[in-house]
């Protein structure tokens, strides 16, 4: 491995943690994966890739759905794209689009897509405008097939060879992937809906567009390191600093105008306020993305750490506060990676 395994208990109240969160999810699977000052601090995995009798356990090479922490990836490409001259920031996207006529593109960037301040939603299947960009901030799903296409028609690449060529290739990744509806294969964790488990890939199409990632644990901890590093594996610097700056840096128009504050699709803290999804004690400058299966990537430079969940339960159940959860477990996080700091 990169990194020296160096298994501590001084992480043990964050598995504590996941494990009560699975239980409150019904998960039938989570895992857990930990980098501390350059070391893996924590690994564990359990459970069952799904409720089905014979179902697999839970190991180091079990894929789960991780959900909107794809855009990660999409960020990622995003920012090469920017740094190696395809497009700028702040150009209009409808420089970009064949269908640049269309009214809710008026006034919208690349800086309003990667930052969710675009204003575009759909309703009643069209395309509209439910404020002006920047102005306010809203999460919804136009800005990552908009992005996806401009990349693909200005570096002639989809997200996903961008991401093959400069992260998964170099790095040697083997558990990272847009699996295929039609070819799901045994490392696949199924996702639980409903009481029901069923693969949540809803697509054949692997150019990095749609919402059918499914990583290890692990790689996606790795993902996160390379993050920390800037850019640096195995002592080289692989891939532009300047890049992973950008993507992880706050880029939302004005900053002072609101409170949630972006990246390249990263959520990044700044302040605390009562719609917060990183904990209010991780300091300024963390930053983090999370799914809707429950996933979280989070990463803290001051602490140097780097924290992945997985589960593999679609959205919440009945008396899940899942914005209480997710802070805590920052929190959590945390506070463990002083202590440990601390004895070193």
């Amino acid at each position: 491995m990169l990194l020296q395994d160096n298994d501590s208990n001084l992480f043990e109240d964050v598995y504590t943690h996941v494990k009560q969160s699975a239980e409150m999810l019904g998960s039938s699977g989570a895992a857990l994966f930990i980098i501390h000052n350059d070391k893996v601090v924590i690994e564990s995995y359990f459970g069952k890739q799904s409720n089905a009798k014979h179902a697999r356990d839970v190991k180091a090479d079990t894929q789960f759905h991780i959900a909107s922490v794809r855009k990660s990836y999409i960020g990622f490409a995003a920012a090469y794209a920017i740094h190696n001259g395809y497009f700028s920031i702040d150009d209009p996207i409808r420089c970009f689009v064949e269908d640049s006529y269309l009214p809710a593109y008026e006034g919208v960037t690349i800086r309003h897509l990667l930052t969710h301040t675009h204003g575009l939603r759909i309703a009643d299947g069209k395309l509209v405008s439910e404020y002006k960009p920047g102005e306010s901030w809203a999460y919804r799903g136009p800005s990552i097939e908009l992005l996806s296409t401009i990349i693909k028609k200005t570096t002639g690449k989809s997200v996903a060879d961008i991401v093959k060529e400069h992260v998964i290739e170099p790095v040697g990744f083997e558990s990272t992937e847009w699996v295929k509806m039609s070819q799901p294969h045994s490392k696949i964790a199924g996702t639980i809906r409903d009481a029901d488990n069923h693969l949540w890939t809803e697509t054949d199409v692997v150019d990095g567009s749609g919402m059918n990632m499914y990583v290890s644990a692990k790689e996606l901890a790795m993902l996160g390191y390379l993050h920390l590093t800037e850019g640096k594996w195995g002592g080289k610097q692989i891939i532009p600093r300047e890049i992973i700056q950008m993507a992880t840096s706050i880029q939302t128009p004005d900053p002072s105008l609101l409170i949630h504050k972006n990246g390249f699709l990263w959520f990044v803290k700044d302040t605390n306020h009562i719609f917060n999804q990183i904990g209010d004690t991780v300091p300024k400058g963390s930053y983090q993305l999370l799914g809707y299966t429950n996933v979280a990537l989070l990463i803290i430079p001051e602490e140097n750490v780097v924290a992945v969940r997985m589960f593999n339960r679609y959205g919440s159940t009945e008396g899940y506060d899942y914005l209480k959860d997710i802070r805590s477990f920052g929190d959590t996080v945390y506070k463990c990676s002083i202590k440990e700091s601390k004895t070193q």
